[in-house]
């Protein structure tokens, strides 16, 4: 039999807001459309979804620049709150010039803006949603178990969660959706130490299966569907509690940083 996945959307989910329980939405909304989760299903949701059900949404209009971020903003086109935003997020700055801003942030991802997004926010209480931006969640693994909890409540079948963002990537143009979180599901595949199919030892393989899932999500998802989660099936991934430890590069082997 030849392998092979099968991806779904999961559609018809109101605009979310602070406190909606967004694993017992997703399963009953699964359900809904007639592809109801199943036990060893991978379950890939959009960071800007679980970030609006725990409140990480600022609104614009309460920020006030600082220096700093009023100077890069003007001299770049910039709206200079969200630049505050953004360094306020931010760990260390990693760069700042050119119009880009990347930066480490409190949960160690290397990225632009600090993850801060101002797309697909919803539409704000005056203005359509302009003056809102959105921002990671502060513990994207905490946010993972917390949806496959409620999924195993709600649906009474085991998972694995992976939170998903879109990340721009060193050597490559275009962005990618890559895992920021994970509950259940091992990010991480590591075969060094095992034999490749022609006997050869295997030194340095480890594949991000996590990111590769998240990416594949993104397909079914988009950036303008109002898709806020995917299903993946058959794939057989091996179960961890490690979250997203495992895809985390320790800053002394960064190059980028």
């Amino acid at each position: 039999m030849h392998p092979s996945l099968t991806i779904t959307g999961i559609s018809g989910l109101p605009e979310l807001h602070d406190g909606d329980d967004l694993g017992g939405l997703l399963a009953r909304a699964a359900a809904a459309q007639g592809t109801p989760l199943a036990e060893g299903d991978v379950l890939v949701v959009a960071q800007k979804a679980v970030s609006k059900a725990e409140g990480r949404v600022t609104d614009l209009r309460m920020v006030t620049p600082s220096a700093l971020a009023a100077d890069f903003a003007a001299r770049w086109g910039k709206d200079p709150r969200a630049v505050e935003v953004a360094l306020a997020e931010a760990a260390r700055v990693v760069r700042m010039e050119a119009g880009i801003l990347i930066t480490e942030t409190r949960q160690g991802f290397v990225c632009a803006n600090s993850g801060v997004d101002a797309s697909n926010v919803g539409r704000g209480p005056a203005d359509g949603g302009a003056e809102t931006v959105v921002l990671l969640p502060l513990d994207p693994d905490a946010s993972a178990r917390a949806i496959r909890d409620r999924v195993r409540e709600e649906a009474g079948v085991r998972v694995g969660v992976i939170v998903s963002d879109t990340f721009g990537r060193p050597w490559r143009e275009g962005a990618l959706n890559v895992a920021i979180g994970a509950a259940g599901i091992a990010v991480a595949a590591d075969y060094r130490g095992q034999t490749d199919a022609d006997g050869r030892l295997m030194q340095t393989s480890v594949i991000a299966v996590g990111d590769e899932l998240a990416a594949a999500a993104e397909l079914v998802t988009g950036k303008r569907e109002r898709v806020p989660a995917a299903v993946v099936r058959g794939y057989p991934f091996a179960p961890s509690e490690d979250g997203i430890a495992p895809l985390m590069r320790e800053r002394a082997r960064d190059l980028f940083r």
